[in-house]
């Protein structure tokens, strides 16, 4: 009996799924971002390669249409208390060890409604929808699932994530690496608990991002971080 030909498409999906590829290509970016270099780009074009093979289904990564009322309140609620857990106890106490969190690359927004408005764009699809995709839906679902799919292996996935997570915001010093990481495992441990449902580690990252831009912009940035420091000492 013949065996049917694999078309092109087949065989590229046959190929970006296989273990070792995903393993690979996560292991090359993570060490690019451990030596300050970008490694998203190779994210990037592996997820878009990877969606077209497997004719745009997104539920490869996590992402199904949601509930969307509850999704969105749980979606603010988880932000706020990222946002509570970073301003309030990380960042000030990592500081206080490694230095103030260097926040340069945003300092032109302060007092700038176009760039404000710029940077929030950014925060949503950059920050809030691709930084999901890649981390969450990609890194942690995809290497659970290679290391045997229990909830061990989900959230050893969730630490190796943070890590990759935390040092892909090298340019914000050894605090904001740090910072990024905790606040990646964060996100992680949400993902883990709604597996199928990207969407909303997206609205939380996205109103995390849009809460920590408007203080900038307001130059209130270190409002809260700066008070903590103060009743410390």
């Amino acid at each position: 009996m013949e065996k049917t030909k694999l078309t092109f498409r087949e065989k590229t999906e046959k190929f970006v799924t296989k273990p070792y590829f995903i393993v690979t290509l996560i292991s090359v970016s993570f060490l690019l971002f451990f030596a300050g270099q970008p490694g998203t780009p190779l994210f990037y074009i592996t997820i878009l390669i990877t969606l077209w093979a497997k004719r745009w289904d997104w539920k490869y990564f996590g992402m199904t249409r949601p509930n969307w009322p509850k999704t969105i309140i749980k979606a603010f609620l988880f932000s706020i208390g990222l946002f509570i857990l970073s301003d309030f106890l990380v960042t000030p106490l990592l500081e206080l060890y490694f230095g103030k969190l260097d926040l340069s690359v945003a300092s032109h927004i302060e007092g700038n409604l176009s760039n404000y408005v710029l940077y929030l764009l950014l925060g949503w699809i950059i920050g809030g929808f691709c930084e999901e995709i890649i981390y969450r839906g990609y890194v942690v679902k995809r290497l659970a699932i290679i290391f045997g799919n229990t909830n061990k292996t989900w959230l050893l996935s969730a630490i190796i994530a943070s890590i990759g997570f935390g040092f892909a915001h090298y340019y914000q010093g050894t605090s904001g690496i740090i910072t990024a990481g905790i606040i990646g495992f964060m996100l992680g441990l949400i993902f883990i608990y709604n597996r199928n449902n990207l969407m909303l580690l997206v609205l939380t990252h996205g109103i995390y991002n849009m809460m920590a831009i408007t203080l900038i912009y307001l130059g209130k940035a270190r409002m809260i971080t700066d008070w903590v420091h103060e009743f410390i000492n």
